[in-house]
């Protein structure tokens, strides 16, 4: 059994409180709802699913069937996709990707900066899995057309997750208004389905969480995890995190897994706000960290 007491000191710094759980305790998501419930009350868009990987009970469910602009998060509905194709063997790892295929686009990614022109497919996936990685998410839409990635979605039972289209540095009146849409009850669904190789297949949903395993974004939800942004993928102090945040103009999003000695979540939280000055980003912020807080007391 792992000593839970400096998890529960580090808490009660932050709470008004103390309070103590018994393992599998709904009860202990309390704060993530008053948290999460401050910004609501504030004018933000909220939803939040919390599912305990082990018994599929479902701990939190916050408005989890509205679907809301997730921004990069659909990015996991196009290495769905792809992983289908390498299973298949329609696509072969190393394929040839040539980045001047497509508009050049900016933000997220290391693609744009690099001095390779063409990388193999494998590389350009695991480009968008460790950075979200946005010219190599087109490249690769490019590839497999944004139709079958709706398509697939579909077929996965996906109605309100979707990837609606390419990365564009600007949206115009012709353009999708946002990168994707979801809920949190089929992100957090998605996610434990992945680990439980549900996903098409074991091999399919493996592939897919390795890509998503190199995820250097831990500034969302899994900032309360304590874990090296840059090397987390074998696990560490007992915890295996795999998450995808999605971060946009007044949205922030994550959905992942995590596992520790205690027990396994699947979760999803987005929030839509009002980005008007930095105090309101970083009331999101906090209740996000909160809500990292409450699932990594549950886990360990």
């Amino acid at each position: 059994m792992v000593d839970a007491a400096p998890i529960r000191e580090r808490r009660n710094r932050r709470a008004s409180t103390p309070r103590h759980r018994a393992p599998g305790d709904a009860e202990s998501f309390i704060r993530s709802f008053r948290a999460l419930a401050e910004v609501a009350y504030a004018g933000a868009q909220v939803s939040a699913t919390v599912i305990d990987l082990d018994n599929s009970r479902t701990l939190v469910a916050i408005d989890d069937r509205v679907g809301l602009p997730t921004a990069s998060v659909g990015k996991v509905l196009l290495l769905i996709e792809v992983s289908a194709r390498l299973t298949e063997g329609s696509l072969q790892p190393l394929t040839p990707l040539d980045k001047s295929s497509v508009e050049r686009v900016g933000d997220s990614g290391l693609w744009q900066h690099m001095q390779a022109r063409i990388l193999p497919l494998h590389d350009v996936a695991s480009l968008i899995g460790a950075s979200s990685d946005n010219l190599a998410t087109n490249v690769l839409l490019n590839e497999v057309g944004l139709e079958a990635v709706r398509k697939r979605a579909e077929q996965l039972g996906l109605s309100r997750t979707v990837l609606l289209d390419l990365v564009r540095d600007e949206r115009g009146p012709d353009d999708a208004p946002q990168l994707s849409v979801g809920s949190t009850a089929e992100l957090a669904w998605l996610f434990a389905a992945l680990t439980r190789g549900q996903v098409i297949d074991s091999i399919t949903s493996n592939r897919v969480l390795g890509w998503l395993s190199l995820n250097t974004d831990l500034s969302l939800v899994a900032g309360a995890f304590g874990l090296d942004p840059l090397a987390h993928r074998h696990g560490d102090h007992g915890l295996v995190l795999v998450n995808k945040t999605g971060t946009d103009t007044g949205v922030r999003a994550e959905a992942g897994v995590l596992r520790g000695p205690r027990a396994g979540v699947s979760y999803a939280v987005t929030l839509q706000f009002d980005d008007v000055d930095l105090a309101a980003r970083l009331r999101v912020l906090d209740a996000m960290h909160t809500f990292g807080d409450d699932l990594l007391e549950y886990v360990y």
